[in-house]
Formats: structure tokens, C-alpha cells, sequence
């Protein structure tokens, strides 16, 4: 929407636009009238609704009215923003020239994205050798630039890392062509063995031991099912060999993580850390789980029991809740319900406090968002205790019984 239209809809909640600047009504402040004089809202609760996911509030960059963020700008530049004032371009200013990455590149949340022959951090550097001359050199043989596994700068392709602790990562070879995560049965993950710990692994391919087949190792000689029996078998009705909750061999599925009596199920369909909330807290209290659905108390509702059929506010008083930074009720993708937005069922997808979080912009892994070891919140998976990586598929816990 243009800024016109977006700041009519402000005005016709809290003031009215004269000359592209709003003047808000009584009671109410800030460029687009979104901050009420007044708030209801206790000083914990507000500066709780300010935290981000690391539990600071509004970023150290701004100060937080009434559980929104007035992210600091006092030189008027705007280069500050976002929900909880998370972006901060000053950290794509070039010292040398005072300029958006240098000039040559653009700046998204305080990252630089450079232009075809420049590289560095505020894109500083210009390569020796022509943006043709990089792009071939970095093309794999599949035509794919870095095999969509890495960066290419100045012809040489930076692998992803796949590891956080900094270790040697999955993904190497010239063009990174190299995926050693390929060799890993969907699972092995967690004992972090190669080709299901039955063979060796080349550039992403298993060489499989004497009595092993199967792309990665994982089918015995001595089991009289075949291999795609034996997947069949574990696979049920699930679109995944063992719900893509467990290992599969010879027809019978190990539930994973080994030991965790919330996985269950003949094909691991159940997954009962589906009920619990980032706290732990399963179904909200007000319900109890049943393979990896809550069953919600009377006078409760919601996926995880979170919403009170009850309420005890005004609908204005409920409305003013919902409104996101931007004055819109629930980003125009949900409905109210006492003071929390229930965000749209037809599209799956929108989650967060107000409705404005896209789960697709979540990382998956074998196929499932945050590899099922995470929730994913507002874009980002949240791991659970132990798990860690862009999609929570890396075990950095202690070994499992």
C-alpha cells in the first residue's frame, strides 16, 4: 500500500492526514497516530509485548509505549525500524564515504546486498575479474551458481556452513557440489553417523559395507522386504517414511529422539512436543494432549488451549490490542478475540502476535519446517533444548539414553 493509503486508514482510527502529516485525535500521538496517551497496560506487560526473541527490549534501540516500539531515530533518517526496532541500517554507512554501502549495494536490516563485481561487508571491494568471469567460474555443473549451496565472491564460491559450532561443514568442493548431509539417512542426524553408520560417504553419495544397500546404506541384506517394501511399511499413511519422526529398517520405525516418550506411534505419527508452547507449557494448561493435538478445557479454545471464551474487556478495549504497529486490526489477517488476534485457518501459514509472521520464511529439513525439533516463530525456527542450525536439524545435546 502507499504511505497515503496506509496513513487513511490511520486516520480513520485515531486523527486525520493534513498535507501527507497526521494530526492525531486526543489521547493519542506518534507520526501515524499509533500510540495511545493513556495505556491500560501495566508497565510489565508493555515492556514484555516489547521484547524481542532475545528478550531485550525493543532492541536497545528504542523505548517501548504501551507494548509498542518507538524505535530511536532523532536524526530523522528513519534507519531505524522495525517491529521491535531489530533493523538498524547505520551498520551498512561505508565510513570512509558516509554511504549506503558504499553505493554499491543496497541495505535490508542492517546487511548489505552488493552489486555484480563488489564484495565486503559494506560492499568495499571491487573484484579483479568481470561479473561474467565470477559467474562462470562459480557455476556448477548442474548450472546452478555455487549448486544453491553457497556465495560466490569474486569466482570463488563460500560454502554454507551447516554447523554452528564453527566446524568443517557439510557442504564443500570448488562449485559446492559436495553435500555430505545427503549421505545421512533422514535421522542419522542425531548420532551424526554417515550412510546410517553401515558405509562411506563421497561427495555425497554412500559407498554401503558388505550386507548394506539402499541409497544411504539404510536397507539389510538379511531383511526379506525390499527396500521399497520396507518404506511402505513405515510410511503408512504419512506423506514421510516414519511420519519424518524416526529411522526406518526393515519395515519397523525407531522413533526419535531415542528415549523421548512424546514421539510415538507404529510410524511415529505422534508428536506430542507439538502441544507445548516455547515455555514448555502443554496446551496452555487448560487442555491435555492426544498424539500431538490439544483437547481443550470447557470454556478454552484455540490450537493450544490459549484463548478464553469469556471475555472480560470492551471490544474497544480488545480492538486496541490487536492493532499492530502499523494501526491495522491483526494486519488485516485475522479477527479479534479479547484483546489477542486468531489468525486466518484458511491460510496455515499466518502466525504471530498480530497476524504479520509468514511460517514459510521458515527453514525446513527433510522436508519439515524446523526439521520438527522447533516451533517456528515469525519466520525463524525456535529450537528446542539441545537442537540448533537455521532449521533446528543439528543435535548439540548430550547423548540419548
Amino acid at each position: 500500500k502507499s504511505l497515503l493509503a496506509v496513513m487513511g486508514i490511520f486516520n480513520k482510527r485515531h486523527g486525520k492526514c493534513d498535507c501527507g502529516k497526521c494530526k492525531c485525535d486526543k489521547g493519542w500521538s506518534g507520526d501515524a497516530c499509533q500510540y495511545p496517551t493513556n495505556c491500560d497496560l501495566t508497565k510489565k506487560k508493555s515492556n514484555q509485548m516489547c521484547k524481542n526473541s532475545q528478550d531485550i527490549i525493543c532492541s536497545n534501540a528504542g523505548t517501548c509505549h504501551c507494548g509498542r516500539c518507538k524505535c530511536d531515530n532523532s536524526d530523522g533518517n528513519g534507519l531505524v525500524y522495525g517491529k521491535f526496532c531489530e533493523c538498524d541500517d547505520r551498520e551498512c554507512i561505508d565510513d570512509e564515504t558516509e554511504e549506503i554501502c558504499g553505493g554499491h549495494g543496497k541495505c535490508y536490516c542492517g546487511n548489505c546486498y552488493c552489486e555484480a563485481g563488489w564484495h565486503g561487508d559494506k560492499c568495499e571491494f571491487q573484484c579483479d575479474i568481470t561479473p561474467w568471469e565470477s559467474k562462470r567460474r562459480c557455476t556448477s555443473p548442474d548450472g546452478k551458481i555455487c549448486s544453491n549451496r553457497g556465495t560466490c565472491v569474486c569466482g570463488e564460491c563460500s560454502c554454507h556452513d551447516v554447523d554452528p559450532t564453527g566446524d568443517w561443514g557439510d557442504i564443500h568442493g570448488d562449485t559446492c557440489e559436495c553435500d555430505e548431509r545427503d549421505c545421512k539417512a533422514v535421522y542419522d542426524r542425531y548420532s551424526d553417523d554417515f550412510c546410517s553408520g553401515h558405509g562411506q560417504c563421497n561427495c555425497g553419495r554412500c559407498d554401503c559395507k558388505l550386507g548394506w544397500y539402499g541409497e544411504k546404506c539404510e536397507h539389510p541384506h538379511s531383511c526379506p522386504l525390499s527396500a521399497e517394501e520396507s518404506i511402505t511399511k513405515c510410511q503408512g499413511s504419512s506423506d514421510l517414511p516414519c511420519s519424518g519422526r524416526g529411522k526406518c529398517e526393515c519395515g519397523k520405525c525407531t522413533c526419535y529422539p531415542p528415549g523421548d516418550p512424546r514421539v510415538y506411534g507404529k510410524t511415529c505419527a505422534c508428536d506430542d512436543r507439538r502441544c507445548e508452547d516455547l515455555d514448555g507449557v502443554v496446551c496452555g494448561g487448560h487442555g491435555t494432549c492426544s498424539c500431538g493435538r490439544c483437547i481443550c478445557e470447557r470454556g478454552w479454545f484455540g490450537k493450544l488451549c490459549q484463548h478464553p471464551r469469556k471475555c472480560n474487556m470492551t471490544e474497544e478495549q480488545s480492538k486496541s490490542l490487536c492493532e499492530s504497529a502499523d494501526g491495522i486490526l491483526c494486519s488485516g489477517k485475522g479477527s479479534c478475540h479479547c484483546g489477542k488476534c486468531i489468525c486466518s485457518a484458511e491460510e496455515w501459514y499466518i502466525s504471530g502476535e498480530f497476524c504479520d509472521c509468514d511460517d514459510r520464511d521458515c527453514d525446513k529439513h527433510d522436508g519439515l519446517i524446523c526439521t520438527g525439533n522447533g516451533i517456528c516463530s515469525c519466520g525463524n525456527c525456535e529450537c528446542w533444548d539441545g537442537w540448533n542450525g537455521n532449521a533446528c536439524e543439528i543435535w548439540l545435546g548430550t547423548e540419548y539414553p
